[in-house]
């Protein structure tokens, strides 16, 4: 990685959500933790996966980022400047440097807009380009960029499938020229086959745009093919952190060698001598989450200190960050 300053730097994040009860006079009786001290950084043109089960927090903190959620606490510094305390007026110039892609290629295009429409209404919201036949142009440009044919410029999202709508969400994102893409789970509403096409079209845009991914996903077997470093998170924290490879080779953090484990194996007789990893129990619930370290009431290497100590993310060999006590 450069020794430059990272393009994102995440330190402390935390969201939390208040519970109210009330009718006319609200109040807050509890708070459900979905990110709670997350701190990691991502050096311009590198993708970091980030990964865990349903309700972990990745997806919010993805939105923290973008500032679709306000975080509860924490820094987000982009480019240098903190997107957590940046005003309105000055966020909307970073808006057109920081973009997304939605997980659900169904529900992220307005019904009722053309493609043409839908990918070049951030250009004229931006005034980027103020000629019509000039966007038009461009327009056609990014559908061409996202291996789209021309003639989808007029065609509205239903005449299209998922993986071209996908597409469409990409060119999107691709045309206000960012830095900075936040996938959230691109692929995981997609068949297979077509995951496997738009990896390969977020990989080639990487290398020809120089941009940088924060690949959100909970299928650690997608997340290999795309990113440089994985991180793992579980009930709000995050677990593990390191090189993509040193990942899947060395895995440290128990939750993360159960997940790796679940991944199945295509050969029948390696997948019927493997051995499985399964946890014990459910996820606790993020209102109410256990003390000391959170994976612990499902963990095989937990002792009775596990209970009551948090356990701090450090750096067990370099570049390889472990929240657990026992490794």
């Amino acid at each position: 990685m450069s020794s430059e300053q990272p393009l994102v730097q995440v330190k402390n994040l935390r969201k939390y959500f208040p519970i109210t009860e009330g009718i006319l006079i609200q109040r807050e009786v509890a708070r459900v933790k979905a990110v709670d001290d997350v701190s990691f950084a991502i050096e311009s043109g590198e993708t970091l996966g980030l990964v865990g089960e349903s309700g972990c927090g990745k997806t919010t903190t993805g939105r923290c980022i973008l500032r679709l959620e306000e975080p509860t606490a924490g820094q987000i510094v982009f480019n240098g400047k903190d997107l957590a305390t940046l005003p309105n007026k000055e966020l909307i110039g970073l808006r057109r440097e920081i973009q997304v892609i939605f997980q659900d290629p169904y529900s992220s295009l307005n019904p009722r807009m053309k493609i043409g429409s839908i990918i070049g209404e951030p250009i004229k919201v931006h005034n980027i380009i103020a000629a019509a036949k000039e966007r038009e142009e461009r327009v056609i440009e990014l559908l061409e960029v996202v291996g789209l044919n021309p003639k989808f410029y007029d065609r509205y999202p239903h005449e299209m499938s998922g993986g071209q709508r996908q597409r469409v969400g990409i060119a999107r994102a691709l045309a206000l020229n960012p830095a900075f893409i936040v996938c959230d789970e691109a692929v995981s509403a997609l068949d297979v086959s077509i995951q496997a096409q738009i990896i390969n079209l977020l990989e080639d845009l990487r290398d020809q745009f120089d941009l940088t991914y924060l690949f959100i996903a909970h299928d650690l077997s997608v997340v290999r093919h795309l990113s440089h470093r994985v991180a793992v998170m579980y009930l709000g924290k995050m677990v593990e952190l390191c090189e993509c490879d040193e990942l899947y080779d060395k895995p440290q953090h128990p939750y993360t060698r159960a997940l790796l484990s679940a991944i199945p194996v295509p050969d029948p007789t390696i997948e019927a001598a493997r051995e499985h990893q399964v946890l014990a129990g459910e996820v606790p619930s993020p209102i109410n989450p256990p003390g000391g370290c959170v994976f612990h009431p499902r963990c095989s290497l937990a002792v009775y200190s596990c209970r009551s100590q948090v356990p701090e993310l450090r750096e067990l060999s370099p570049g390889h960050w472990v929240a657990c006590s026992q490794v």
